[in-house]
């Protein structure tokens, strides 16, 4: 892992992987270290992958003041790191609440970045998340799984507080279109990837002006892809193409038959229509 100090003093990480044009990628969760995202379905075999850590997540360190965990301030580490790598524009992909990260970054550094990948987004940001609507919705199409009760009460007590990492897993099937030994391997794998001082850091009082980012976003002028997932409760189509139309140059590409998660489950329609998107 490569190292660079960010605009506080803490020391941040990031792997690279392939050849090729950089591409920025952010890590959601909030608060999992960015491993998860492996190579987003072998995109490193076109472009030259830079992955953060987010601070306090996987190599980086913690930072001495938890207030800079908030999604807001993660912008200014995205900035840091651009500068870093010796880069006059990037091009910039956030999944899940990397989403936010990344669309905060479009917000503030416009000129900064050439195209924008928003990966099944997080949408708390834009003022989009899920309704409880979407939610009935979904779990209509999920409840003759095995796996239903058990994952869905999971739900019920993270709705109760408990906000464990254990409890996060218990409920990740709902995540994916499929429940087999590739995914499980996957969602178990973060048992140790999650931090929650940084997930809680991450959703701070302050951390969403939904108003504001979407003033902001509507200026935004270079080209964006949405990439929503069918089986998606975090991300409903829907929502996505809401969030596509705040955008004046957006595209929105619709993947069926897979989850929150794309690349584990179909990682070659991952990676070649995100680079066909930013080859095009």
């Amino acid at each position: 892992m490569a190292r660079f100090t960010s605009f506080d003093g803490t020391e941040l990480a990031y792997r690279e992987a392939g050849d090729g044009v950089p591409l920025v990628v952010l890590a959601g969760g909030p608060g999992r270290a960015s491993e998860y995202l492996e190579t987003l379905g072998g995109l490193d075999a076109s472009r030259r992958l830079v992955v953060l850590d987010n601070r306090g997540t996987g190599s980086s360190d913690e930072p001495a003041d938890p207030f800079t965990y908030r999604r807001d301030m993660l912008v200014r580490d995205v900035e840091m790191l651009r500068r870093h790598l010796g880069l006059d524009v990037i091009d910039v992909l956030g999944h899940s609440a990397g989403a936010g990260i990344a669309m905060g970054y479009a917000a503030d550094c416009p000129d900064r970045v050439g195209k924008l990948v928003l990966l099944t987004p997080a949408l708390r940001s834009v003022g989009l998340s899920p309704e409880q609507s979407d939610w009935d919705t979904f779990l209509a199409t999920r409840a003759d799984q095995p796996w239903f009760e058990v994952a869905t009460a999971a739900l019920e007590r993270n709705a109760a507080g408990d906000d464990s990492v254990r409890n996060r897993v218990a409920a990740s099937p709902l995540l994916y279109a499929r429940w087999d030994e590739r995914t499980q391997a996957h969602a178990d794998a973060e048992l140790g990837q999650w931090k929650y001082e940084v997930a809680l850091g991450y959703n701070a009082e302050g951390a969403f002006v939904p108003g504001v980012l979407r003033r902001a976003i509507a200026d935004f002028g270079h080209p964006v892809l949405v990439y929503a997932c069918e089986v998606d409760p975090i991300s409903p189509v829907r929502r996505c193409v809401e969030l596509a139309a705040l955008f004046p140059d957006a595209t929105l590409f619709v993947h069926e038959g897979v989850g929150h998660y794309p690349w584990v489950e179909d990682p070659a329609t991952v990676s070649s229509r995100i680079e066909e998107f930013l080859a095009g």
